[in-house]
C-alpha cells in the first residue's frame, strides 16, 4: 500500500514546503482519504484515478479542494465522484458548500456521460469498500461527527485517526488488527498551548504519548502529521523530547510503501 499526505503549502522558492495547513491522505494513488487540497496539489495520474473522497469531518481544512476537484473533472467524468461521508455530513455538505451559493450543487447536475456527484453514506463501525480497499470508520473525539479509519487492501492495514482529541475506540480497533503495519496520528499544538487544543479537540505531544500508550503490541511505526505550521519547529521538537519507539514525523509530500 502506497500512502501520501498532499502538500498544501509554499516555500518562497514556489516550492512545496513542510508546513501543513490542509489535509489530504491518497491511498494507492486512487483514493483520497479527506480532500483539503486535493485539487491543489495531486499528480496527474492521482486527478486520472481518484474518483472517491472519503471524508473524516467536514472542518474547512479537509473539504476545501472538493468542489474545485470536481469542477475540474466535470465534463470528462464517465461515472459519478463519490463523496464517502455520514449522514450528518452530507446534510453539511450539501447544506454549506454545493449550495449554489458558494458552489454549484454537482448532485444535480450531469455531463453528457451522466451523474457527476453522488454520495455514499456511511456508518461508524460498519466496513465499506472503496476500489480495492475495505475500510473501517470509526468516531473520534473531534468536530461531531468526527471519523478516523482502519484501511485495508487485504495484505496490509493502515490507522489514520484523522483529526481528534483523547479518544478510546480507535486504538482498541487498531489494537485488534492483525496486520496493522502504520498508523497516522495528528498532534496540532505544542504542549503549552493544551488549553487551546481541548477547546478545539485536538492533540499535544504530551497528550499523544498518552493515547499511543492505549495501542496493545506496537510493532509498527507511527507517523505524525497536521502538525499545525505555525508551531511546527516547537511541535517537532517536543514531540522528538518523547523519545518514543518508532514515532516519525510525516514528510507532506512524501510516497509511504507500507
Amino acid at each position: 500500500m502506497k500512502v501520501q499526505l498532499l502538500p498544501s503549502s509554499i516555500n518562497d522558492d514556489g516550492t512545496a514546503s513542510q508546513g501543513q495547513r490542509l489535509t489530504c491522505f491518497v491511498v494507492d494513488d486512487s483514493v483520497a482519504f479527506d480532500a483539503g487540497s486535493l485539487a491543489f496539489a495531486c499528480t496527474n495520474l492521482q486527478r486520472q484515478q481518484i474518483r472517491d473522497a472519503v471524508i473524516s469531518h467536514t472542518h474547512l481544512d479537509h473539504i476545501a479542494g472538493l468542489p474545485i476537484f470536481i469542477d475540474d473533472l466535470f465534463a470528462t467524468l464517465t461515472e459519478p465522484f463519490r463523496i464517502h461521508c455520514t449522514t450528518e455530513m452530507f446534510e453539511v455538505l450539501e447544506s454549506n458548500v454545493f449550495n449554489w451559493d458558494i458552489y454549484p450543487r454537482f448532485s444535480e447536475l450531469t455531463n453528457v456521460y451522466g451523474n457527476v456527484l453522488e454520495y455514499s453514506l456511511v456508518e461508524p463501525q460498519n466496513a465499506f469498500k472503496v476500489k480495492h480497499l475495505e475500510v473501517v470508520p470509526v468516531t473520534v473525539n473531534h468536530n461531531s461527527p468526527s471519523l478516523g479509519f482502519l484501511v485495508s487492501d487485504g495484505k496490509v492495514s493502515v490507522g489514520i485517526t484523522g483529526d481528534t482529541s483523547e479518544t478510546s475506540e480507535i486504538w482498541n480497533v487498531f489494537s485488534e488488527c492483525e496486520n496493522l503495519a502504520a498508523v497516522f496520528v495528528e498532534c496540532a499544538f505544542p504542549d503549552e498551548m493544551g488549553k487551546l487544543a481541548s477547546d478545539s479537540h485536538h492533540l499535544t505531544p504530551a497528550r499523544l504519548a498518552s493515547e499511543l500508550a492505549k495501542l496493545r503490541d506496537r510493532k509498527y511505526p507511527v507517523y505524525v502529521s497536521n502538525i499545525k505550521a505555525m508551531y511546527r519547529e516547537v511541535v517537532v521538537r517536543q514531540l522528538d523530547d518523547l523519545k518514543l519507539s518508532d514515532l516519525n514525523i510525516l514528510e507532506v509530500g512524501k510516497s509511504y510503501a507500507i
